[in-house]
């Protein structure tokens, strides 16, 4: 079946005087979402990757591009060294991001990983799970009062945006293996004979669905968060996947795929675009839609709980001054 068809953003969208970060901003829908953006006139961008060398060339390649050159030539584009896999690096980047950065309009949590095996992160916990989930939420209660005072400041909500997948809705472990009684969510995603390469980036993006439904009680009315799926779109997101995953998917993407150009226009529509209405929701094709179900039930309650404490329990140890955030409860 072939995807819908991403329109083209609204003619009306203007973001001048705003400032964003893409994380993973160097390469792939990162680089071309980060691009569209400051065609749309954004002020500031700051293109957050673990490797600075190639965030540079990632500044030269949005430098030498000619419509962002016409339209926007005075853009602030900047790199910031943002290492996922680490607790530790995130703070860093945070710690500058306050310091050098006085407003925040949207932040873009794109940057992700898939791979085959199971590895384990630089701060002790599953590698999938921690770079395209738990990071993340360190990040976002870290830069969660600059996007309360921009928001104040302009009189309009501030965005966090996730790069999220459809695959959390039919692509995850937890359906068939429940976790177990007396088990935290972290231990059962880091025992390795838990781990399954079929499924844990769908695990990942159920736990970012369910970091956006807990972030998105936090200030409804000042910062937006919502999570979204671009489609499949006709990237190298699989490469470190095994040949025989490899292989058929560049004859499914042959037929299916969005080019990244459409695929960054849908990541745009969630971050840019898309209402408060999308507070807490999951957004595909330009759309609110259910998302996982799984989180409706009493079960998936107690999975965003069991995350969250989680989560919190790591990063207090980073920041106490978070612990504030530590029983926080609620849903959207």
């Amino acid at each position: 079946m072939l995807q819908q068809k991403i329109p083209p953003t609204p003619p009306d969208t203007n973001l001048a005087g705003q400032t964003v970060i893409v994380t993973g901003g160097n390469a792939g829908l990162g680089l071309e979402t980060a691009r569209q953006l400051l065609v749309l006139g954004a002020s500031r961008m700051i293109v957050a990757c673990r490797s600075v060398s190639r965030g540079e060339e990632a500044v030269a390649t949005l430098r030498a591009d000619a419509q962002l050159a016409k339209k926007n030539p005075d853009a602030i584009i900047e790199v910031f060294e943002l290492d996922l896999d680490d607790y530790a690096s995130a703070l860093r980047f945070t710690d500058r991001v306050k310091k050098d950065v006085k407003e925040l309009d949207i932040l873009l949590n794109n940057g992700g990983i898939s791979v085959p095996n199971f590895e384990t992160s630089k701060s002790g916990h599953e590698r999938t799970m921690q770079v395209n989930c738990y990071t993340y939420a360190l990040i976002c209660l870290e830069l969660l009062p600059l996007l309360r005072s921009t928001a104040a400041l302009r009189g309009r909500p501030t965005r966090i945006t996730f790069v999220g997948s459809n695959l959390h809705v039919r692509g995850t472990s937890i359906a068939k293996t429940p976790i177990p009684a007396g088990r935290s969510v972290m231990e059962h995603f880091d025992d390795p004979a838990r781990f399954s390469k079929l499924t844990r980036y769908g695990d990942s993006k159920l736990g970012v669905a369910a970091l956006t439904r807990r972030l998105a009680t936090l200030a409804p009315d000042e910062v937006v968060v919502n999570h979204m799926c671009p489609g499949m779109v006709s990237t190298a997101f699989d490469k470190n996947q095994p040949l025989w995953i490899r292989a058929p998917m560049v004859l499914v993407r042959g037929v299916m795929a969005r080019d990244v150009e459409e695929g960054a226009r849908a990541i745009v529509y969630a971050a840019a675009v898309a209402g408060p209405e999308t507070n807490g929701k999951f957004v595909r094709n330009n759309a609110v839609e259910p998302g996982s179900l799984f989180l409706d039930k009493p079960e998936g309650g107690s999975f965003i709980d069991g995350l969250w404490k989680d989560v919190m329990k790591d990063i207090v140890k980073l920041d106490p001054s978070l612990e504030s955030y530590v029983s926080l409860n609620g849903s959207v």
